[in-house]
């Protein structure tokens, strides 16, 4: 019921002027800060292993940044689940658009990183081509389809749950879906290897370069950037990559690392460091995060 009031609620923020809905999201991160100590404290971890140079008042002035944007992230969601598909559109610049037309029709994985404006960056996709993406179960039976109704509200999505495989993935592929692909999260090591990130071992599935060796796709990535006030987002479209997939899968998924080290660098604040991005170990390495 609780749940059920709160869906509620946040469809109503939907209404308000897109200024009023930012403020609200920025109040939600300036309030949710101190009260939200398990999640401040593995962002605080997160910023400390990435950034060891930065000095503690530093880092604290990032993660307090970024609670703000990406509570805003959530309330500003309710955008994109309800409003009209114009009313998204005029909140997203789009650059490098030629780089996302050089792919329709053929295997393709766009590389959406967990940055704060990602879904944003997705419904505009979803809104121009029929895709293929993974999506992982809530807890709450409700939420799952509410989720899944969302995100594919625009054309015909394709959403299939990890517990189902990568052959429904393959298939849509070949049929020139393009996979929207976050690479980026924690998911063990059994489908992939500890690979540098900001100089630490983290655990990263080694998919994309095997995915793109069985279908010859082409590796796009795609960044979503938050703006400022009431400004909206940039969506940006970067060049294929070339000479990829190399047959070296480590050395592939290094490269795909590095990509992101760059783009994070370039707006810190933006990239969603309340996940335990580091919490598979090495054999005999002790745990970063508190039990």
């Amino acid at each position: 019921m609780l749940v059920r009031l709160g869906v509620f609620i946040f469809w109503l923020i939907h209404f308000l002027p897109f200024r009023i809905i930012v403020a609200i999201g920025n109040g939600l991160g300036t309030i949710a800060y101190p009260f939200a100590a398990e999640r401040r404290t593995v962002g605080a971890i997160n910023l400390q292993l990435c950034f060891p140079n930065l000095s503690d008042a530093a880092r604290e002035k990032m993660l307090r940044a970024h609670f703000k944007l990406f509570c805003r992230g959530l309330i500003e969601r309710s955008i994109l689940w309800w409003s009209s598909a114009a009313r998204i559109s005029g909140l997203i610049r789009v650059d490098g658009i030629e780089h996302f037309e050089a792919i329709k029709g053929q295997p393709a994985i766009l590389l959406t990183p967990h940055f704060v404006g990602m879904d944003a960056g997705g419904q505009w996709i979803a809104q121009h081509i029929d895709t293929v993406c993974m999506y992982a179960n809530q807890k709450n039976v409700y939420l799952t389809k509410l989720l899944l109704k969302k995100r594919a509200r625009f054309r015909n999505q394709h959403l299939y749950s990890r517990q189902q495989g990568l052959r429904p993935i393959l298939k849509g592929m070949r049929a020139g879906m393009p996979f929207i692909y976050p690479p980026d999260q924690d998911q063990g090591v059994r489908d992939g290897a500890f690979i540098p990130f900001f100089g630490v071992p983290a655990a990263t599935m080694t998919s994309v370069p095997r995915i793109a060796q069985m279908t010859g796709a082409k590796i796009v990535p795609s960044i979503t950037r938050m703006l400022p006030g009431g400004k909206g987002y940039v969506l940006t479209f970067y060049p294929a990559w070339e000479n990829y997939p190399s047959g070296d899968d480590i050395a592939d998924t290094r490269r795909m690392n590095e990509f992101l080290e760059q783009r994070i660098l370039e707006m810190p604040e933006q990239y969603f460091w309340l996940h335990k991005r580091f919490k598979t170990r090495p054999e005999g390495e002790a745990n970063f995060y508190p039990e």
